[in-house]
């Protein structure tokens, strides 16, 4: 079922035309459970029409690297095989998103694009829909409850979230049935770029290489899926005990999938809710109440992505405490670089710089940190956002920046006041060893 609250005119032109539906695909990287796709497979055949994909690359997505290409580009080469056996043409091309969806649309009666929440994507959206001279509706398929359905404001925190999720999850927690359309596009011709040699196709592509690619991870739905099982039958049980012990690592691994909509979260909620486990409830609460935290924070707070997006408190009270002496004063290059006295950060650090990921426990460690050891907070912020952007395969991300606020007082209360931080929570090297056996991760990325 596509809920109507997932569905949103961009634009109020009228069919009058064309030899296709188009679906401008950009954030639901996926072929299953995509309610964007489905929709316009409906939309496809009630005009009698055949659907073709477009996807845009862009070589100048924000703060994107080989990481980041070379993960989206594995899972693109499947969605497009899977189309395929569909019925449906997926057109790849190099060149801005926005702009090659408004070129793709001159032919097609109806586009239907998928939702981003970043300032960016919803400039591109914004920028298409205005162009295009066909209908065109935004569905949304990256959250389980449609961020402006689940609250029309931007929320204090979980708590005064979760009662408006839980409220709306018996209408929105429903599966999706898939259909192939009743025309197949395959045959229409399109220029677009091959993508069945990601490596050869990389050597052509103006990006930054600086940062290099994780060989244990693989892009893709069918790798994510695996990966689910695997958590379901074998970390499941253990989540709710043990998701904040960086030694036990019982995290389900989603987060770079779901970052690049190479899954749906509401094909995972699904999985995981038919499971009687003891980890059910906690996950379900990470992936839906939490994560979609994120996305209202995004998307009603213009200053997301900056210092001055924090509550008012937060930066008083930060700010207040630009004064206060610092035993330690770290500069970009040594933090990047892991070159701090703390044996504990610079594992985290080399953990995100190897594998693309580091342990939700201890990215909250990692951004108190560096809050102590820079000068002020505004730069201490910035340095957060860069580390994270340029590292972790789930940056870029609205759990991301979420999660980067987080350490600087959003989403949190008061504490007691202390040094630098105000009365923004703190964090240290004695509660890591009380908490957990901690040199044992030290070890694991020393």
């Amino acid at each position: 079922m596509i809920q109507a609250g997932r569905i949103k005119l961009l634009n109020t032109k009228k069919v009058t035309g064309g030899s296709y539906v188009l679906y401008w695909m950009q954030a639901s990287q996926r072929s299953e459970y995509n309610h964007a796709l489905e929709f316009a497979v409906r939309k496809a055949d009630e005009l009698n029409l055949p659907l073709v994909v477009y996807f845009g690359l862009t070589c100048n997505y924000p703060e994107a690297n080989l990481r980041y290409y070379l993960f989206m580009l594995q899972g693109l080469e499947e969605v497009k095989a899977s189309l395929e056996q569909c019925g449906i043409k997926m057109v790849v091309r190099q060149e801005p998103p926005d702009e090659g969806a408004v070129k793709m649309s001159e032919n097609a009666a109806l586009v239907v694009c998928d939702r981003g929440y970043l300032a960016f994507q919803r400039r591109w959206r914004k920028h298409a829909s205005r162009k295009i001279s066909a209908p065109c509706l935004q569905v949304e398929s990256d959250v389980v409850v449609p961020v402006e359905e689940a609250s029309s404001k931007e929320e204090y925190s979980a708590a005064t979230l979760r009662p408006k999720i839980y409220k709306k999850l018996p209408q929105y927690l429903a599966p999706l049935e898939a259909r192939a359309p009743k025309n197949s596009s395959l045959s229409m011709e399109f220029e677009g770029l091959l993508l069945k040699n990601t490596n050869e196709l990389l050597k052509t592509l103006d990006i930054d290489m600086s940062v290099m690619s994780v060989d244990l991870l693989t892009g893709g739905n069918t790798t994510a899926k695996t990966i689910l099982r695997n958590f379901i039958e074998q970390r499941l049980d253990s989540y709710s005990r043990f998701r904040n012990d960086p030694v036990r690592d019982v995290l389900s691994g989603m987060s770079p999938y779901l970052h690049f909509g190479q899954i749906s979260p509401l094909a995972v909620a699904l999985e995981v809710a038919r499971v009687a486990s003891p980890g059910t409830e906690a996950y379900l609460e990470e992936l839906i109440v939490r994560r979609e935290l994120s996305m209202n924070f995004v998307y009603y707070n213009s200053n997301y992505h900056s210092f001055h997006g924090l509550p008012a408190w937060a930066s008083r009270v930060l700010r207040e405490r630009e004064i206060d002496s610092r035993e330690y004063i770290y500069s970009l290059e040594e933090l990047e670089k892991a070159k701090t006295h703390d044996q504990y950060w610079n594992a985290a650090q080399k953990e995100m710089v190897l594998t693309g990921k580091m342990h939700g426990y201890m990215r909250m460690y990692w951004g108190k940190k560096i809050i102590e050891w820079s000068a002020e907070p505004v730069e201490a912020f910035r340095r957060c956002i860069y580390l994270n952007n340029k590292y972790q395969l789930d940056g870029r991300d609205p759990n991301s920046y979420a999660g980067v606020a987080w350490c600087f007082g959003k989403h949190d209360r008061p504490w007691a006041a202390r040094p630098v931080f105000g009365s923004v929570r703190y964090m240290n090297a004695r509660g890591l060893k009380r908490k957990f056996d901690i040199d044992t991760y030290a070890l694991r990325f020393g």
